[in-house]
């Protein structure tokens, strides 16, 4: 079982793929991957937030802001993961500490399809940040459509895509199960 949820910024996708991930856990292993590498406050911020929501739900959580398939090795791949998220993975490998990896929208892309194939049931939470009118500087339109690019793959791999929008989700395809 997989699926794939997108919403703009604090829009509750987070939350409902925490809904989703318990739901499909069903008392077994949980597991949260938390793929944000934290740079200033605002992100320290976000990171406490979301643990604060996840307490008491089981969760146990992997680090894991690159080499996403190390999580399998880590923890039982027939328990449920909850992936979030993809915008910060893709983040993380294409502005690495060695320089801006043009390619790695594949090597993401590829490494994701890969744990969800192996994993038993995965929740995956990416941002939508393609709806504004803005035009921005060249390395960051890059990163947009390399989201963009991920996140096509990834939705149309898993078995449940849903859009997220102020707290009201809509699934695009499958079932979610909860």
């Amino acid at each position: 079982m997989s699926a794939y949820i997108s919403g703009g910024s604090k829009s509750g996708k987070s939350m409902l793929a925490q809904r989703v991930a318990h739901a499909w856990a069903a008392g077994g292993p949980l597991y949260y991957v938390a793929t944000m590498l934290p740079h200033d406050a605002e992100d320290a911020a976000r990171i406490a937030r979301h643990r604060r929501e996840r307490a008491g739900w089981g969760f146990v959580t992997l680090e894991r802001g690159q080499d996403i398939l190390a999580c399998l090795d880590e923890a039982d791949p027939l328990g449920a993961f909850l992936v979030d998220s993809v915008t910060a993975l893709l983040a993380n490998a294409m502005f690495a500490p060695d320089g801006i990896h043009m390619d790695a929208a594949d090597r993401v892309a590829d490494d994701l399809a890969a744990f969800v194939r192996r994993a038993s049931k995965t929740v995956l939470v990416s941002d939508f940040i393609f709806s504004d009118a803005v035009l921005y500087d060249g390395l960051t339109e890059a990163y947009r459509a390399a989201l963009a690019s991920v996140d096509r793959r990834m939705a149309a791999l898993c078995d449940c895509v849903v859009e997220d929008v102020a707290g009201q989700y809509i699934v695009h395809k499958g079932d979610l199960r909860l």
